[in-house]
């Protein structure tokens, strides 16, 4: 208690607002927002100013461990990688990074104990990474919804052609963690009850409802025709959702994936690093350091650029100043 005191003081005495000591409590947190029978919301804001890039521009990756069922966010302030558990708020682990422990060194550390890099979607979970003020502390806020159950109970329904398990059910299953499934158990059907029980899940998930066509002389025929079209609407589906709605980490991992080289036709890889360029450079315009930011501008000559090189100047000047 006695230190607490001191502590208390001396940041009392250096103009630390009761603000400033409420936000240091509240961010680098992990908090379960919402949970029902269908889905778990967890929400957390990590302090920004003193992260380090982690690997090829990036400031948080996404791990997960299969054996617990844990999503995690990985972080790198000074002298050490955090990976903080969603799944398990409380778990927060700290890995050394100096010289003798380095990038290497921490992702073999994450093998050993189960953690493999992941994007969310691919493990039942939608992620919401945005830059926030938080009481006047730079933050990302990172939203996390765990939809694992609610996709066990849709992926069963459909793998069985028998939607008497989710009728009753009214939370809604994004479409990106269920459609690639559903497409490929809608291109096996082949009876009147399959049909109908494809299109009540259908309806349930908002996805394109089943229409069942003639049958051809050829069974074999009209199985490819149906597999080529479930390709397409695939590939059409993951496309509009790197397109408009993946964040950052996910796409960046896509289009260094083999599913990228194959799946994507020229334009469409063009417009996805588009995207992606677009959305790294805000990310360095908001978040870069001094040095980057000096750096890319000696590349491109961006006004954009020079403006923020002033503004953190000044930043940093007023910063000395108090």
């Amino acid at each position: 208690m006695r230190k607490f005191l001191i502590t208390l003081s001396i940041l009392f005495i250096s103009g630390c607002s009761i603000d400033g000591l409420i936000v240091w409590g509240e961010v680098n947190k992990v908090q379960i927002v919402k949970q029902n029978a269908y889905i778990k919301h967890y929400r957390a804001y990590f302090h920004r100013s003193p992260l380090h890039t982690i690997r090829h521009g990036k400031k948080y990756l996404f791990f997960y461990n299969r054996k617990t069922k844990d999503l995690a966010i990985l972080l790198h302030p000074k002298n050490k990688y955090i990976l903080y558990s969603f799944s398990h708020p409380d778990l927060v682990m700290k890995i050394r990074s100096d010289r003798k422990h380095s990038y290497a060194h921490m992702m073999k550390t994450l093998r050993q104990k189960g953690y493999r890099i992941t994007s969310p979607h691919t493990v039942g979970y939608t992620t919401n990474i945005s830059l926030r003020r938080y009481k006047k502390v730079k933050t990302y806020l990172v939203e996390v919804k765990n939809y694992q159950h609610l996709q066990h109970l849709y992926k069963k329904a459909i793998k069985t052609y028998n939607a008497k398990g989710i009728k009753k059910i009214k939370t809604k299953l994004p479409k990106v963690l269920i459609d690639t499934y559903y497409q490929t158990y809608k291109a096996k059907a082949t009876t009147t009850e399959q049909f109908k029980a494809l299109k009540i899940i259908a309806n349930k998930l908002d996805l394109e409802t089943f229409h069942p066509s003639k049958k051809h002389t050829s069974q074999e025929k009209s199985r490819a025709e149906t597999l080529i079209d479930t390709k397409k609407d695939n590939s059409a589906q993951l496309y509009r959702y790197y397109l408009k709605d993946a964040s950052y980490t996910e796409l960046t991992h896509y289009l260094s994936s083999s599913d990228a080289k194959y799946a994507l036709s020229y334009e469409q890889h063009k417009m996805l690093n588009k995207r992606y360029n677009q959305m790294k450079e805000e990310r360095l315009l908001e978040n870069g350091s001094l040095e980057e930011l000096i750096s890319a501008y000696k590349k491109n000559k961006n006004p954009k650029y020079k403006l923020k090189i002033m503004q953190r100047i000044k930043e940093i000047d007023q910063m000395k100043k108090t």
